[in-house]
């Protein structure tokens, strides 16, 4: 297993061609859920582990932040799938998709109260206790705060960290999109986050609409939020970075830009 390092992309179906074709990827980050947990590998996944690419497997269902147990079933097909592509470590979101046997289809942000702090700790603790390598743990980009928050987003996180000693996946984007809806500045937030907990970094683009930014992963990376990775680069070495992108992929060469910038703004080689 090697830890994620340099600049990597997350990995889907439609671009497993153009993922296949890059020589100095080093890492590659796959939606646990889209995968068997008894495999085989999808056939672009298991020749890039042939390559000696790391890949890590990126939760999205487990529901940390419900009020109700985490359900071990899922944990264990996180589980099974990190042991399939040897994984040096996964990832989850600080959110919750499901509740009342209802589920959501997205990930929704908790209220930042002791009570969620409290109900988080206890489902990672529970996952931690059946995941065979380290968890990390993902804030989310939020349209909204709940009305009785009672911790600002740093604080509720480093309490979280702190009381499990779960890894940071830092989505720079995310710290964008949320000090922007607040009317924040973002590199305030980043200087009050507990970056020396960083396992690894997403970014990805967005776009304004209706007076928000959303979080799209469709469109690209602006120019912003390529501005606060050079800013967390220069507050600690610089981090694994991830490119992320979920759909509306464009050519192959507006990809390959995405990352060499993201290269170039933490000071990795470039991987095109």
């Amino acid at each position: 297993m090697t830890w994620p390092h340099g600049v990597g992309i997350g990995w889907r179906p439609e671009i497993a061609g153009f993922v296949a074709e890059l020589p100095g990827l080093r890492f590659v980050e796959v939606v646990a859920e889209s995968l068997a947990a008894g495999g085989p590998l999808p056939a672009g996944l298991a020749a890039l582990r042939e390559r000696g690419v790391t890949v890590v497997p990126h939760g999205v269902r487990l529901s940390l932040g419900g009020a109700e147990p985490v359900d071990p079933h899922r944990v264990a097909h996180l589980a099974r799938v990190a042991e399939l592509v040897d994984a040096p470590l996964v990832s989850e979101h600080v959110a919750f998709v499901r509740a009342g046997g209802l589920e959501a289809g997205h990930l929704l942000p908790l209220p930042r109260t002791r009570e969620a702090v409290t109900a988080v700790v206890a489902n990672v603790r529970r996952a931690q206790a059946e995941l065979p390598v380290p968890l990390a743990l993902e804030p989310i980009a939020a349209l909204f705060d709940w009305p009785d928050d009672e911790l600002d987003e740093a604080d509720f996180l480093t309490e979280i960290l702190d009381a499990t000693g779960a890894g940071l996946l830092l989505d720079v984007a995310n710290v964008y999109a949320n000090a922007r809806n607040r009317g924040d500045d973002p590199h305030a937030l980043l200087d009050r986050l507990p970056l020396e907990r960083i396992s690894y970094v997403h970014v990805a683009g967005g776009a304004e609409r209706d007076g928000l930014y959303h979080d799209t992963h469709t469109d690209p990376v602006p120019a912003e939020v390529l501005e606060l990775v050079g800013a967390l680069c220069a507050r600690r070495p610089p981090p694994a970075l991830l490119l992320e992108r979920d759909g509306h992929y464009p050519p192959a060469a507006a990809l390959r830009a995405e990352l060499d910038a993201l290269a170039v703004a933490a000071g990795h080689p470039v991987v095109t």
